[in-house]
């Protein structure tokens, strides 16, 4: 299964990959209503690092991990992860409880700016015409869509 990685040293900090989230996710999918009129929010952060002499930049976004933590603690099974391995969210089962935002290990499972339903990655496979939206809109190509091996080659 392909994820997300995201390659630090290529961040630039852009935040782009917030606003192509966001719009992605958007009842508009306009960039502009996106963002003065929609509370979306988005499912990868962008993290700044300050460190001595620089800064870095750390994207946070789901891992789809194989024993997702987020799916077993799911009280209402609004967490589940299906057939190609991808951990979604069914706004519509979410009873807020929260529960998969304490256990992820990542914490890559945030509540949503409504508070109704929880934000997380789900690689846009409903938006995006087979795309990662974050993916084909970095301008530095610091975030990938690659499977495991793949991955392991770059790092």
């Amino acid at each position: 299964m392909k994820k997300i990685y995201a390659f630090e040293r290529e961040c630039l900090g852009c935040r782009l990959c917030e606003v192509y989230c966001k719009t992605a996710h958007s009842k508009s999918k306009d960039i502009i209503k996106a963002h003065k009129q929609e509370n979306i929010t988005s499912a990868i952060i962008i993290e700044e690092i300050l460190q001595p002499k620089a800064v870095s930049y750390f994207a946070l976004q789901c891992r789809h991990c194989a024993s997702p933590k987020c799916v077993k603690a799911c009280i209402s099974g609004a967490m589940y992860r299906d057939e190609k391995g991808i951990v979604h969210n069914d706004k519509k089962r979410c009873v807020s409880c929260m529960s998969c935002v304490l256990v992820c290990p990542f914490g890559a499972v945030k509540k949503s700016n409504d508070g109704k339903a929880v934000s997380k990655c789900d690689l846009c496979v409903d938006y995006g015409n087979g795309k990662s939206l974050c993916v084909e809109n970095c301008p530095n190509n610091a975030i990938k869509l690659l499977n495991e091996d793949e991955a392991e080659v770059l790092k």
